[in-house]
């Protein structure tokens, strides 16, 4: 396979390279189209809005609308099932149906119509080529599937890039290692913990060869968090021989992918302007924040073309930290932003509000110490005295160097959080390595 054909830097290079200001403006344009289009097909926004749907509000006048919280979607499906009264288009427009995994009663039916699955398609692609995705690659897909929008839409982003995609899915891993070295496959598309998964099966059926030996150029890895700590990235690396990239952040009922890592940069990139308009707010206040560098809220979507379930307003309860507004040095004029994590993931120590990625970053920075695998334990609804964190040890650490390793990884988490953390070690490949998502918050006594 050759890999010299040369392809363009950009993908979507005249949309990627725009000022803010023309970004802003068509925008706009599309918005006056989208709210019309509320207006005369929308019963969900027709009852939540009602006059107001008469004249069209600015981007900036929307901050006075309510916000559509997942609760009304919730509400909204069990009353008109399956696809909710929020569905704005005809029956026969409908072209695919998803669903999320749901955690309370029924998951939510996710539904596009053609157009809207060739957004997804192309801002995803925006985000796979920027990570480094080119048609010369094959990739292999390892996520889920069945209905989850991560499987099979994703699948169609890997493939806008022109890449040739290999739809894996899950599980038969002695069978994706053999295929990825018969193939010839430069990169795979994955949870951040699937690795982990891999390199349990060749170390015990595949005797000797190392990841690095399987020639993955790069990693695109999405569906988890933890990709922000420098140290877990650079140890896949070192192991992998990849290029670790975050490239799929995004949420199922808004978009899939809105945004992605390039080579310049650890951050994502918001590669999703011309489909969704994202704001900041506050999440105490819940005002709007000016997108700038070190502005910090939860991220709050609102589609500009989106004919099947559009929303306005709603909120995602991802917590993110804007980390740069000026054009980068490929001349890609997306703003940057990490994520800290979820609102409703957040659990309370002693008046200290902390995130599970925080608990991770500190966990992951001592690789020598722990494989990589822990839990963090919350015994009842909270408020919590301290974070307690059940670890797997590292591959060949003695168990008399337990009690040190606990203290230097509860350390670790300490100085992440600014509350107090216990350790408890627990032997090498305790806890199962799953080709899913990684659960890594065990909830006991309520």
């Amino acid at each position: 396979m050759t890999t010299s054909t040369p392809f363009p830097a950009l993908f979507d290079a005249e949309f990627e390279t725009l000022a803010a200001a023309q970004i802003r403006q068509h925008q706009e344009s599309l918005w006056a189209a989208q709210w019309r289009y509320l207006g005369q097909h929308s019963t969900f926004y027709q009852t939540m809005f009602g006059e107001r749907l008469s004249g069209a509000p600015s981007l900036d006048a929307i901050q006075d609308l309510p916000f559509t919280e997942k609760d009304h979607l919730r509400i909204s499906q069990e009353a008109s099932y399956p696809m909710g009264d929020y569905v704005a288009c005809a029956e026969a427009d409908v072209a695919r149906l998803h669903r999320t995994s749901g955690t309370t009663g029924r998951p939510l039916i996710l539904a596009n119509s053609r157009r809207d699955a060739l957004d997804v398609a192309h801002v995803g692609a925006r985000s796979m080529w920027a990570a480094g995705l080119r048609p010369s690659d094959r990739a292999v897909h390892c996520l889920n599937y069945c209905m989850w929008t991560g499987g099979f839409t994703d699948h169609t982003i890997l493939e806008a890039t022109g890449a040739a995609v290999l739809p894996y899915g899950t599980g038969q891993t002695r069978q994706l290692i053999e295929s990825i070295q018969s193939l010839g496959i430069t990169a795979i598309s994955c949870t951040p913990s699937y690795p982990a998964l891999l390199e349990d099966v060749l170390r015990q059926q595949f005797p000797g060869l190392k990841p690095r030996d399987l020639g993955l150029r790069l990693g695109l890895f999405g569906g988890e968090a933890g990709l922000d700590n420098l140290d877990f990235r650079a140890q896949m690396e070192d192991k992998w021989g990849f290029k670790v990239r975050n490239a799929n952040f995004g949420l199922s009922e808004v978009l899939s992918i809105v945004g992605g890592q390039t080579d310049w940069t650890n951050d994502l990139l918001f590669h999703g302007a011309d489909v969704v308009f994202l704001e900041i707010i506050d999440p105490v206040t819940l005002q709007r924040l000016k997108i700038e560098d070190g502005a910090r809220g939860e991220m709050v979507c609102t589609h500009l073309r989106k004919q099947c379930q559009p929303l306005v307003r709603y909120r995602t309860r991802d917590v993110i930290t804007v980390t740069g507004t000026d054009p980068g040095p490929d001349g890609r004029t997306a703003w940057r932003f990490r994520v800290s994590g979820r609102t409703d993931d957040m659990f309370n120590v002693r008046g200290i509000n902390v995130f599970p990625s925080a608990v991770r970053a500190g966990i992951e920075a001592h690789p020598a110490l722990c494989s990589g695998q822990f839990r963090i334990v919350l015994d009842g609804p909270g408020p919590y005295d301290r974070v307690d964190v059940r670890a797997e040890a590292a591959e060949g650490l003695a168990p008399e160097a337990w009690p040190a390793a606990a203290e230097t990884l509860a350390r670790a988490v300490r100085e992440r959080i600014g509350a107090t953390a216990r350790v408890e070690m627990l032997p090498f490949k305790h806890f199962p390595r799953t080709d899913g998502k990684t659960q890594w918050v065990e909830k006991v006594n309520g």
